[in-house]
């Protein structure tokens, strides 16, 4: 997120100036963090869709058992 020094207060993205100056005072921000939003979110480790799959077979396993259990107490 922008910070500008000179006015003390954080600024969007979109309130910049065209240059990427402070719409209020004209000075220059600090945009050290915009680097850092830009980056792309990180993608979920190979473990937890091992975890998933696990998950989703045990369930359905389950299910099955389930839809058996009835099936023999009717």
């Amino acid at each position: 997120m922008p910070w500008c020094n000179q006015c003390d207060v954080y600024l969007t993205p979109n309130t910049l100036n065209e240059d990427g100056s402070c719409p209020t005072c004209n000075e220059g921000v600090d945009t050290a963090d915009m680097a850092k939003a830009a980056t792309p979110p990180a993608k979920a480790p190979w473990h937890f869709w091992v975890m998933v799959v696990a998950l989703v077979g045990y369930l359905g396993w389950r299910l099955v058992e389930a839809i058996a259990w009835v099936a023999n107490a009717l």
